[in-house]
């Protein structure tokens, strides 16, 4: 049996190598390994760090990339029987990461599964909090819900055959794919022993338009779900409270308390906008959500 790991890549040079050499690191049963790289036009280390590691290596123009779009392409570049994602800086955290992740798949529980999550480095202490909330240190073989994480996660590819990602959302493509998967009673796997650390190195800006455009792409997912302007000052203010108390816990309130602020303030004013966005990008908007750069005028 092969496994593919598939990883989207834009100027991810910082943590590849790492990822990369934990890849090659990680125990086999009964499977081999090919590691293909999408990426969405490098120009730092990234490709040399992949060629170094023989990865195969495609390529996905700016004006083609969704981030569904660029799994699809990646996927069909892959020749494995089971397709892994992993995001470009996450690292596993030991080396039963992928036998575990894949087990819900080839022991036939489940067709899709992911991963716990797990702080490191640039994290935020408000960050940290949810992947604690949504990556438990329990396992759910098979889960209820449809909630799923690309982040790190692994698919049947014949399940991903059949369904493929939305290409034309801004975010949440597994979340897309789960649903319609579990509505054709399909079921999804949560690993927590199958952990990575997920490293962001965002701005506060890049933080907020990360959840911008996950709340637009949710629309599309549960049109149901509605945020207003006094449902945001509600969860703002309980969240800055309950962080808050935790720090005062934790014992670290006076350095974690501006980074508080600023992320739950960067998370739920995101959410707000998106949530109240029309779903049509431009160009520019759509370069501002899926190319990060301060030199992009904001006119979201």
């Amino acid at each position: 049996m092969l496994v593919s790991i598939i990883i989207r890549t834009l100027n991810e040079g910082k943590y590849l190598g790492e990822l990369l050499a934990s890849i090659n690191h990680q125990k086999k049963q009964d499977f081999e390994i090919e590691v293909v790289i999408i990426d969405s036009g490098s120009t730092d280390r990234t490709l040399e760090i992949a060629k170094d590691f023989g990865c195969k290596i495609t390529f996905i123009t700016k004006d083609q990339f969704t981030f569904g779009r660029s799994l699809n392409m990646g996927s069909e570049y892959a020749d494995g029987d089971i397709f892994v994602y992993i995001s470009g800086h996450c690292v596993p955290v030991d080396s039963d990461w992928l036998k575990n992740l894949i087990g819900p798949i080839t022991s036939k529980i489940a067709g899709y599964s992911y991963g716990r999550q797990i702080g490191r480095d640039t994290t935020k202490y408000s960050e940290d909090k949810l992947f604690r909330k949504y990556f438990p240190d329990y396992s759910k073989i098979p889960q209820d819900d449809f909630f799923c994480n690309n982040a790190n996660s692994a698919i049947s590819a014949g399940v991903w055959e059949e369904l493929k990602f939305n290409e034309s959302i801004t975010g949440l493509e597994d979340m897309d794919l789960a649903k319609r998967y579990t509505l054709n009673n399909g079921k999804i796997a949560y690993v927590s022993d199958a952990s990575v650390y997920h490293i962001h190195d965002e701005s506060w800006h890049q933080t907020r338009r990360r959840y911008e455009r996950e709340a637009i792409a949710l629309q599309n997912i549960m049109p149901e779900i509605h945020i207003g302007f006094f449902d945001m000052i509600r969860y703002l203010t309980l969240s800055i409270f309950s962080d808050s108390k935790d720090a005062i816990n934790d014992k670290c309130f006076w350095k974690e308390f501006i980074s508080i602020i600023k992320f739950r303030s960067a998370q739920y004013t995101g959410t707000y906008r998106g949530n109240h966005s029309h779903r049509v990008l431009s160009k520019r908007r759509k370069e501002n959500y899926f190319y990060p750069n301060k030199n992009f005028r904001n006119d979201l």
